[in-house]
Formats: structure tokens, C-alpha cells, sequence
């Protein structure tokens, strides 16, 4: 009874005018935080905590008995600003009638209350087992008790399509939801809403999702948690503008809560509000005032918008407050902040002082991320032979992934530098070292060191290699990277442009890179453009195997993008810069020609 209590009370509130009740979802969130307590918690303080950081202006206690046959309820309200118990209200109802009870004390608060989901008290009941027990199967069997109970009662369906999907039963969650769609109107809009939601993440469907959710927070609007959702599909999917309202909504609903805050942050400058974005994580530094991590937020969105020498000292400035924020990754951050600004002798000055610092905290991965270093900027010869070594000399026990990585990364490059039987060699290291943290780019690695073949030919070599529903992102990418290692443009444009309308989270932080180059290659100018706009934001982990996908091409992309619009000192600039980083060995495509060629 006492969750029973809990549950009529919200959604009764919830539907009565001139209140903000504060839904479960936005409650709990703070469960991680604050810790958990059960429903059976003794004392007015077992979630007080979360209340309060939930952001309440007025607090509920209830507490009941059954006494002589009766079921007696009471609630407490107390002001948080004062600290006063304002009012006490109670009633009886027959015993066991938790929903008369419920909504008695509901209508003393308000007297306009939307109805509950259900007037079974035996669906109810059955809910509330099936909900609190942790047993799947007793869990599974309560709730379709409930259902048969009451087959219009929507929570039901959707706590048992949770189960199930937990369970990894795809299909009968799936199945639960259309049991529950095909009921109609008869559910109401808010379950039906946020299953059709359920339904949509169960079959990928991000799309399916953001209207499922636009749906929710329209019935919901006090529910932070899905407000951070649509934010998060929307953002996905590049719909900055309405990314941003949502988790500007979110924010203002759950106003202490920094990491809303920190994502409002990087939100704000891809729907163009540079101001909005500083804002949020000037609040979110004035909450935390000692993290380091609001001033490097300032410092990757000035990064992203083109304020280099402002990312540079916000990436100092967090370094400053905590060295070991990261493991130092704010010192290689400014020293990005400098390359991108085509200083290189205060770039590698930088640099410096990040690899002394990683000397000094016993970095076993020092001469790979030195290694790495030298080949993004412009030394990489010397950065392939660094890199070479260390993966010799590190299969050793604790650092076996590391050199499996560090093949899989000798891999792309001996690609891209046209050395397809070096390519083998180093791919062949990677698999025989990988472990579950370095298989990943070993598998995509040793793929892509296949013959040359046509663009059917390495899809299907892709969809036999990365067969499965649970590897299409992995499988996407992996052809994508063929395509462009064959210069097939236009097919490499049809992957990457279905994996960046669809928000793939595997995606890495090239993808756009990538795309905007087979525009280019396609004679689709005006497509590249706004994907050549931002930086990239500066990785804590490094450049990663794939960077030389982009880096240092999108200075290539965007001189040409500069040339064509007519603009022959930027182009220049862009060309420069290219080339200075591009070292002495051309890869495959040969843009250091034609960037040469441009620049005399």
C-alpha cells in the first residue's frame, strides 16, 4: 500500500490545476546521488534528500494503519522554505481500499484530480507486487494478473515490456506493446505515449522516438528525465534547435543538477547561442567551484566555435585546478588549441609539458601517445617508428591491449599509406594481443587490410563479417572506411550520410569530417559547408585509430571549400596549415600535391 499510496497521490496531482508535482522518474534520478530507500523506509526523512534536491517547495509525508476494519490515512505538508508543517489531512475507507483512501486525500489538496489508471483494486494490487517484486518470473506473472484484472491499465504493459527487454526477449517485450497498443484510446495518452517510445527505442527507431517523446514531456511537462531524452535523440539526429529547448528544459526542472547542465553547455553552441552555452557552465562551475571539469566544458566549446586562444586558457586554467583531471589530457587539449591555430613551435611546447607530466605519473602508454602526437602534427615518420616499437616491446601482460591498439593504429596508417602487406602484418598483432577493451578496432583493423574489391563486394564482406542486429554501427563503419581507403565517394556517401542522419553513437568525432570530404569529392559544395563550420572537439583520449580519416585533411576540405567560394587567402592559410602538418610521406589520396600545387 504504501507504493500504491505513493502512485495515486502523483498521477492524481499531476492532472489537477495550479500544481507542479514532481513526477517519479524526475524524483529518482537523484537516486544515484542521494542512495536508495525502499518504499518501507521508517521516518518522514527516508527520501526528504531527494525532495528536496528534486527542487520541491512543499513536501508530503503519509503515513497509515488498519485499524478495527478501517483503512486510516494522513498526510503532513511541510513548507521547505520554513520548514513548518503546514497542514494535516486524513480519512478512512474500508480496509484495503487503498484507491478510495488515495484519492480522498488527493481531493482534500485539490478538488479537481484526474482519475488513476485503474479503479481495480485487484489490478492494483497485482501492479504493485509485479513492480516491487525482484523475482522476473513472479514479477511477470503479477502483472499479467493485472492486465487480465484490468486490460485498460497501461503501467502494467509497460513495466512487463521492461522486463522483458531486460531480459533480452526483444520479441516479447515488443509483443506486450502491441497487446497494449491494440487496446486503443482505451489506455491512457500518457502510458500510450510513453510506450510508443518504448516501442521505437526497441526497434532503433530515433525518429519513432523523438515523436514518442515530444508526446511525453506535452503530457508530462514536469518530467526532467524525458526532456534529457528527446534533448539526447534530437541532438542525435541534428535537431540542434529542439535539442536545446529540451535540455534548457531540463535544466530549468532540475536547476542543481550539473551534469544537465554541462550537456546544455555543448547543446547551446550547435543550435549557434555561444552565450547560453558559457552561461550554463558559468552556473555549473558556480555550483562546483572546485571541479575542474566546468572550465574545460568552456574550454571544448570555444575549441569547437573558433576561439582557440580562449580554449587554450580555459584548458590551462582546468589543468591549474586539477592536474589530475583527465590524467592531464587539458595540457594536449591547449596544445590542439595551438596546432589548430598554425603555431606549431607553441603546440609541441605544450605537448611537452603534457608527455613530462604523463612521464611523471608512470604512464605505460607514454610512447604511444608521444607517438601519436608526432603523427598528427607533421612528424610522421618519426611517429610511425615510435609507434612501431612501442607495439614490438609492450605484448607483455598488463600492456597487451595497449599494443594490440597500438597495431590496429599501425594498421590504418601503413593503409593510408598505401602499404597494404605492412597493413597485414600489424593487423594480424592486433587480433593475436586484443582483449575485450582492444577488439574493437583490432576486428575493424584487420578488415580493412582485405584485397581492393568493388563497393557490392566489400558490403558483403562487411555484412559476413559484421553479421547481426547488434553490430549495424560497427558493420556501417567498417564500410564506410573501405570506401574512402578506394576512393568510392559517392558509396562511401551513402553509409555516412545514413549514419549522421541517424545519429549512430558509435559514430566517432570524424564522421562529419568524412562526409563533408565525398561532398566534395561529388561536387556537393554547398552540403560540405556546414559540416566544415566547427572543430572537433579535442578527444581526453587522443586522436584515436581512425583519425587519419580527417585529420589533417578537413584543413584540406576546407581550403577547397575556400577556393571554390573565391576566398584565395583563406584558402591559402587552410592549404598551409595542411601541409605542415601532413608531413613528409603523402597518403593514398594525394591532397599534399594538390595542396602544394594551390599554395605556389
Amino acid at each position: 500500500m504504501g507504493r500504491a499510496f505513493s502512485d495515486i497521490l502523483t498521477w492524481e496531482l499531476m492532472g489537477a490545476p495550479g500544481f507542479d508535482v514532481i513526477p517519479p522518474s524526475r524524483f529518482h534520478s537523484f537516486d544515484r546521488t542521494l542512495g536508495v530507500r525502499t518504499i518501507s523506509a521508517p521516518g518522514i526523512s527516508s527520501e526528504r534528500s531527494q525532495g528536496l534536491a528534486a527542487g520541491a517547495s512543499e513536501i508530503v509525508y503519509g503515513q497509515y494503519a488498519v485499524l478495527a476494519g478501517k483503512l486510516q490515512a494522513q498526510l503532513t505538508i511541510e513548507d521547505v522554505r520554513t520548514g513548518k508543517m503546514t497542514k494535516v489531512i486524513s480519512v478512512s475507507a474500508p480496509a484495503g481500499d487503498v484507491l478510495t483512501a488515495a484519492t480522498g486525500l488527493a481531493r482534500q489538496i485539490s478538488p479537481r484530480v484526474a482519475p488513476y489508471e485503474t479503479q481495480s483494486l485487484e489490478a492494483l494490487h497485482a501492479y504493485i507486487v509485479g513492480t516491487e517484486s525482484p523475482d522476473p518470473s513472479a514479477s511477470e506473472t503479477a502483472l499479467n494478473l493485472a492486465i487480465a484484472a484490468d486490460p485498460n491499465f497501461g503501467p502494467p504493459y509497460r513495466v512487463l515490456a521492461q522486463t522483458r527487454a531486460a531480459l533480452r526477449d526483444r520479441a516479447g517485450a515488443m509483443a506486450v506493446l502491441e497487446r497494449a497498443a491494440a487496446r486503443g484510446n482505451s489506455i491512457s495518452p500518457i502510458e500510450r505515449a510513453r510506450m510508443a517510445d518504448m516501442a521505437a527505442e526497441l526497434a532503433n527507431d530515433r525518429a519513432g522516438r523523438q515523436r514518442a517523446l515530444e508526446q511525453v514531456v506535452k503530457l508530462e511537462p514536469g518530467d526532467s528525465a524525458s526532456w534529457r531524452n528527446l534533448a539526447e535523440i534530437a541532438h542525435g539526429r541534428h535537431e540542434y534547435q529542439i535539442a536545446f529547448r529540451a535540455i534548457e528544459k531540463a535544466a530549468t526542472l532540475e536547476p542543481e543538477n550539473v551534469m544537465v547542465l554541462n550537456t546544455l553547455g555543448y547543446y547551446a553552441i550547435d543550435a549557434g547561442d555561444l552565450a547560453a552555452g558559457m552561461a550554463a557552465l558559468q552556473r555549473y562551475q558556480a555550483l562546483r567551484p572546485a571541479e575542474a571539469n566546468p572550465l574545460d566544458s568552456m574550454g571544448d566549446i570555444s575549441f569547437v566555435t573558433g576561439h582557440l586562444a580562449d580554449a587554450e586558457r580555459l584548458f590551462l586554467a582546468a589543468h591549474k585546478k586539477d592536474p589530475n583531471f583527465l590524467a592531464d589530457a587539458d595540457l594536449m587539449k591547449a596544445a590542439m588549441a595551438r596546432l589548430f591555430q598554425a603555431d606549431l613551435a607553441g603546440a609541441q611546447a605544450l605537448a611537452k609539458q603534457y608527455l613530462e607530466a604523463r612521464q611523471a605519473a608512470k604512464d605505460p602508454g607514454l610512447p604511444y601517445r608521444e607517438a601519436e602526437w608526432k603523427w598528427i602534427s607533421g612528424q610522421r615518420r618519426e611517429g610511425y617508428q615510435q609507434l612501431e616499437t612501442f607495439a614490438a616491446s609492450a605484448p607483455a601482460g598488463q600492456f597487451r591491449e595497449l599494443a594490440s591498439r597500438a597495431n590496429a593504429e599501425l594498421t590504418i596508417w601503413n593503409l593510408v599509406l598505401g602499404d597494404r602487406a605492412a597493413a597485414a602484418k600489424t593487423a594480424q598483432q592486433a587480433m593475436a594481443l586484443s582483449g575485450p577493451a582492444s577488439i574493437g578496432s583490432a576486428v575493424v583493423a584487420a578488415f580493412l587490410t582485405q584485397p581492393p574489391a568493388t563497393a557490392a563486394e566489400w558490403k558483403a564482406r562487411a555484412q559476413q563479417r559484421f553479421a547481426g542486429d547488434q553490430l549495424t554501427q560497427v558493420r556501417a563503419l567498417a564500410s564506410a572506411y573501405a570506401l574512402l581507403l578506394n576512393s568510392d565517394f559517392a558509396e562511401a556517401q551513402a553509409i555516412l550520410k545514413q549514419m549522421y542522419d541517424n545519429g549512430i553513437p558509435l559514430a566517432d568525432e570524424g564522421l562529419p569530417y568524412a562526409l563533408a570530404w565525398t561532398y566534395l569529392e561529388t561536387g556537393n559544395t554547398q552540403e560540405a559547408k556546414p559540416l566544415l563550420r566547427p572543430n572537433p572537439s579535442p578527444n581526453a583520449n587522443g586522436p584515436g585509430p581512425f583519425a587519419s580519416f580527417f585529420f589533417p585533411r578537413l584543413f584540406f576540405l576546407r581550403g577547397e571549400l575556400a577556393e571554390k567560394a573565391g576566398k584565395r587567402d583563406e584558402a591559402r592559410n587552410q592549404y598551409e596549415l595542411f601541409l605542415k602538418l601532413s608531413g613528409k610521406d603523402p597518403l593514398i589520396w594525394g591532397e599534399e600535391k594538390k595542396a602544394a600545387a594551390a599554395v605556389r
